[in-house]
C-alpha cells in the first residue's frame, strides 16, 4: 500500500504510547507497589493500533488477559488505565477490575477477560445487539491462538457467521499460549484457514507490519460494516516480554527466537522504512517517543497519587 506520512505517524504514536505505557507498568510493578497481576503487550502493539485505528467510540471491543494495549487503542485515557491496574478508585473501574478485567462501556470497551477464549461469544453478542438496533457499529473480538481450539472460538464464529453478523475475529498468533508453542497444540498453525470452515474470509497478516494490519483490518471492518457478515483476521506476531510479570519467557524460547523478533519490532520496522524512504525525520520520530513519554509519566503520576477505594463502597455494583 501507498504511505501516508500523516496516518503513518499517528500511527506510530499509538504504538509508541502503547510501549511507554507497558514499560512504565512493568517498571512500577516490579517495583512491589502494584497489586495483582499483569500480562504485557510488548511486541504485538502493531495489532491493536491497526485495527481500532479504523474503529469508532460506539464500535464494540472484546478483549484478552493481555488487553491493556487494546483498551488504550479504543480510546480509554492512560491515567484511567494506569489507576485500574493499580487498584486505585480513579480507575475506570473504580479499582474493581485491575488488569485482567478493565470494563469500559462508554468507550465501546467490553472488557479484557482473564478467561481464554470468553471475549469471543462476547463479542458475537454485542454485534448481535449492533444488528438488532440497526445502524453500521461493528465489534471486534481479540484473542491469542490458545484460544483456537477452545469451543468458545468455534461457536462464536459459527453463530456470527450463520446470522451475518457485524463482527471482526482477530487473533494475535504469538506462537505460544502461555508455555505451550502452538506447534505442539495443533496441527494446523494457520488460524486464517479456519474461516472458510465457517464460510467467512480468513485472511493472515504480518502483525508486525502496522500499516499491513491497518490495512487488512479496514476491509474487514468496513465489510462488516456494509452488511457483509464477520471475517476472521489471523495477525502474525510475538510478546518479547514473558507471559507475564515473572515470567522471564526463555524456559520454553530459545534466546535466538526472541531476539530474532526484537529485531522485527513494530515500531522500529515503521520507523526505519519511514526514515529510509525520506518521508519522515528521525526528529520527528523523537518528537513523538517524548510526547508519549510525558503522557505516560503523567498518567503513573495520577494512578500513584489517587486514593485507594474506600472500604464503605466494597457492597456496590454487587447484585447478588
Amino acid at each position: 500500500m501507498a504511505v501516508d506520512k500523516e496516518l503513518a505517524l499517528a500511527l506510530y504514536r499509538i504504538m509508541t504510547e502503547i510501549r511507554q505505557l507497558e514499560l512504565k507498568l512493568q517498571e512500577v510493578y516490579r517495583s512491589g507497589v502494584m497489586p495483582g497481576f499483569i500480562h504485557l503487550y510488548v511486541g504485538e502493539e502493531a495489532v491493536a493500533a491497526g485495527v481500532c485505528a479504523h474503529l469508532r467510540r460506539s464500535d464494540y471491543v472484546t478483549s484478552t488477559h493481555r488487553g491493556h494495549g487494546h483498551a488504550f487503542a479504543k480510546g480509554i485515557p492512560a491515567r484511567e488505565i494506569f489507576a485500574e491496574i493499580w487498584g486505585k478508585a480513579t480507575g475506570c473501574c473504580g479499582g474493581r477490575g485491575g488488569s485482567m478485567h478493565i470494563y469500559a462501556p462508554e468507550y465501546g470497551f467490553l472488557g479484557t477477560n482473564g478467561i481464554v477464549a470468553a471475549g469471543i461469544p462476547i463479542g458475537a453478542g454485542a454485534a448481535l445487539a449492533a444488528s438488532l438496533e440497526g445502524g453500521d457499529r461493528v465489534a471486534v473480538s481479540f484473542f491469542g491462538d490458545g484460544a483456537v481450539n477452545n469451543c468458545a472460538f468455534h461457536e462464536g464464529i459459527n453463530l456470527a457467521a450463520a446470522w451475518n453478523l457485524p463482527a471482526v475475529f482477530v487473533c494475535e498468533n504469538n506462537m505460544y499460549a502461555t508455555e505451550m508453542a502452538f506447534a505442539r497444540a495443533t496441527r494446523n498453525t494457520d488460524v486464517s484457514t479456519r474461516g472458510p470452515a465457517y464460510g467467512i474470509p480468513g485472511v493472515q497478516v504480518d502483525g508486525n507490519d502496522v500499516l499491513a494490519v491497518y490495512e487488512v483490518a479496514g476491509q474487514a471492518i468496513a465489510r462488516a460494516r456494509s452488511g457483509g457478515g464477520p471475517t476472521l483476521v489471523e495477525c502474525k506476531t510475538y510478546r518479547t516480554v514473558g507471559h507475564h510479570e515473572g515470567d522471564p519467557g526463555t524456559a520454553y524460547r530459545t534466546r535466538e527466537e526472541v531476539e530474532a523478533w526484537k529485531k522485527r519490532c513494530p515500531l522500529r520496522t515503521l520507523r526505519d522504512r519511514m526514515i529510509a524512504s525520506g518521508l519522515a525525520s528521525e526528529q520527528e520520530f523523537q518528537r513523538i517517543d517524548e510526547e508519549a513519554g510525558a503522557l505516560v509519566r503523567a498518567a503513573e503520576e495520577f494512578a500513584r497519587n489517587s486514593p485507594e477505594p474506600s472500604p464503605e463502597t466494597v457492597l456496590e455494583h454487587v447484585f447478588a
